[in-house]
């Protein structure tokens, strides 16, 4: 019958209280005794040998980390949209109307800093399909900048995860292509409005620079028919590389400014 192990040192016991039953101290640890020692041993390095490996992979890759994102030098402030130009799309579409302006719901807070910009362009008129004279429509282009500067966590796991997006605001997305040697990663949103926007992320710092157009009808006299044959709306797709290259162009600027 197999009892639990005697603690020596119990009432009734003749040896001293310090001694288990089984081990004479004068003969050292028996047989079972040491190899049991030395799986203790053995454990005890594999549990040091394994938390120094753990303190390495911490050390070196950030496991478990909260380091702050690296802002790359780039500022966002309140008064970053003056450094807005957009060059390439003026010379495709005309100068803009006026300044860049600030949209008011910009944030400045010690996690986040963001603006928002938007550019209009002037307004033209269309011409008709065979070219001679105007359609009586008019087209106009806006741009519209949101830079946003991360300052505790990573933005990038976010920022991969929206280019799975169907929809952006209401607005549904037709195609995302990759855009090479822009920040870290970068992409050209196709929207099903005909729109399109340049997103991009280098370290903590975020933007994206949209390109929208829209058509006004001529003022109608009350002696005419109607409104003149409706016009398709631009073509936007051949403004991608001038997006692209001011996109590059506003990195650059905010991260001198």
């Amino acid at each position: 019958m197999i009892t639990e192990p005697e603690l020596v040192g119990e009432p009734g016991s003749d040896a001293p209280p310090d001694v288990v039953s089984g081990f004479d101290p004068r003969q050292g640890l028996p047989a079972g005794g040491r190899r049991r020692a030395r799986r203790l041993l053995w454990a005890a390095a594999g549990a040091v040998v394994a938390s120094a490996v753990w303190a390495t992979a911490v050390f070196a890759y950030g496991i478990g980390d909260d380091r702050k994102p690296d802002p790359h030098g780039y500022r966002v402030e309140s008064d970053s949209c003056a450094a807005v130009e957009l060059k390439a799309l003026a010379e495709a579409l005309g100068e803009p109307a006026a300044q860049p302006s600030t949209e008011l719901d910009g944030i400045e807070h010690p996690a986040l800093h963001r603006i928002r910009c938007t550019v209009d362009f002037t307004v033209a008129a269309v011409r008709a399909p065979d070219g001679d004279e105007a359609s009586g429509w008019s087209t106009g282009y806006q741009a519209s900048l949101t830079a946003e500067l991360h300052k505790a966590t990573d933005p990038r796991p976010e920022f991969e995860a929206s280019s799975t997006l169907t929809e952006i605001d209401g607005t549904g997305v037709d195609r995302v292509e990759r855009v090479p040697d822009l920040g870290d990663l970068a992409y050209l949103l196709i929207m099903e409005d005909a729109s399109l926007r340049v997103r991009v992320v280098e370290g903590g710092f975020v933007a994206t620079l949209a390109l929208s157009s829209w058509m006004s009808p001529p003022d109608i006299d009350n002696g005419t028919d109607g409104l003149p044959d409706v016009l398709d709306q631009p073509e936007m797709l051949a403004h991608r590389a001038d997006l692209i290259s001011d996109t590059r162009e506003v990195m650059k600027a905010l991260k001198t400014g």
